[in-house]
């Protein structure tokens, strides 16, 4: 993503130095053998909500498909069909790998014990804390069966009140999020960037572009809260900010969302903020406003005009999509008479830096004083119990 900051490798990694924070290592199982029999007992329970030998028989099939010559003369089969080939050879090499490595990991804790040899024996406790964490994710993946779930992920970030502090917060969150998908080796594509004049942005949006990423990032929808000394204050007092987060299901051609030309406004501008060479030489921004619903997107990360407008279309499908969904949900809800979620907009996870170190999701609960690798990236903790409240939530309104 050249232009943009803190995009990629190139992000940068401010918070953990600045607030001083560190890894704190987990500590040693006094029983590996039990916990090696446990995760061996969790990864079966996934390995049969998977239904391996199903997908096996999927995968097969599949590939088929995708070798047929004239597969690409129906475009919106194409891509569902090599969309759904790649998910599930993801989800098959990754249950194999996880399994092949637990195998190995019962031998490893064998060898350190025959031979007394503690540097193995740190080595199998290393593995174990890590395996922990992947089947546990993996396990909270299971969980993502929505309509949707499987989906790549349109995310907007967007300050609120707090003026320069609050669009400062929103690109902190821009980072942190970026980081998170880069731990995970997501693409991510920003369709938008709104620099703000003095500091921080005015608005991004961006897609994260793999299987189950709205699914996995569907609970941080909502607004996040900062407490900090701000840095914008010259007498250094406390500032509470805040930004929202808004996360929709990308469209796909199958959806068959249908736009009225009659029913949107197109306009172009220059492109502004990073973006090298190209930017702000010609009219090739794109800006669509939906009349109807007031919706408005654009798009400047593109070259040409027709490309951007392209783009920018297929945002605001994707937005009208979850326009219908929300519609949707809002009927059943008055149907049913289930309780209402929480509501649009509303307050879910506070970070507070001053006076003293804390992230809390008001949701679950789930809380940690890792403020710094919170802000860096590491919110698997945050999305995976979210992912578990969710689903919980769900089967009580059922």
């Amino acid at each position: 993503m050249p232009g943009v900051p803190g995009a990629g490798h190139g992000v940068e990694r401010p918070y953990r130095a600045r607030l001083g924070l560190l890894f704190v290592p987990a500590e040693r199982s006094n029983d590996p053998q039990g916990d090696l029999a446990a995760l061996d007992a969790t990864l079966s329970s996934i390995e049969k909500v998977l239904d391996l030998p199903q997908l096996r028989i999927e995968l097969g099939d599949l590939e088929e498909q995708a070798g047929v010559p004239d597969l690409w003369d129906d475009t919106a089969h194409a891509q569902e069909v090599t969309t759904r080939l790649s998910t599930v050879q993801s989800d098959i090499q990754r249950v194999e790998g996880l399994r092949r490595r637990l195998d190995d990991l019962g031998v490893l804790f064998q060898m350190a014990a025959e031979e007394s040899d503690e540097g193995t024996l740190d080595e199998a406790h290393d593995e174990l804390e890590v395996l922990r964490r992947e089947i546990a994710a993996l396990e909270v993946r299971t969980l993502l069966s929505g309509e949707y779930d499987e989906r790549h992920a349109l995310v907007q970030i967007t300050p609120g009140a707090g003026g320069v502090d609050s669009q400062d917060w929103a690109l902190m969150l821009w980072r942190m999020y970026s980081r998170w998908a880069e731990r995970h080796g997501y693409p991510i594509d920003v369709l938008e960037w709104q620099e703000a004049e003095e500091a921080g942005v005015k608005s991004v949006v961006f897609q994260v572009k793999a299987p189950y990423a709205y699914g996995t990032l569907a609970g941080e929808h909502g607004v996040h809260r900062l407490v900090r000394i701000s840095p914008f204050d010259n007498q250094a007092r406390r500032q509470t900010s805040f930004a929202m987060i808004d996360v929709t299901p990308v469209v796909e051609p199958t959806d068959a969302v249908e736009v009225d030309e009659k029913e949107i406004r197109v306009d172009v501008f220059r492109s502004s903020g990073p973006g090298g060479q190209g930017v702000n030489t010609t009219d090739s921004a794109v800006r669509i406003t939906h009349l109807p619903t007031g919706i408005v997107v654009s798009c400047q990360n593109e070259r040409s005009q027709i490309q951007n407008r392209a783009t920018a279309m297929v945002v605001l499908q994707t937005k009208l999509l979850e326009v219908k969904r929300q519609q949707e949900l809002a009927e059943m809800d008055a149907i049913r008479g289930s309780k209402a979620d929480v509501a649009f907009g509303s307050q879910i996870r506070n970070y507070v830096i001053h006076p003293y170190q804390m992230v809390k999701d008001l949701r679950t609960g789930t809380e940690t004083g890792n403020t710094g690798g919170v802000l860096d990236g590491e919110i698997d903790e945050f999305v995976e119990a979210t992912i578990r409240w969710r689903r919980t939530s769900q089967d009580d309104d059922a």
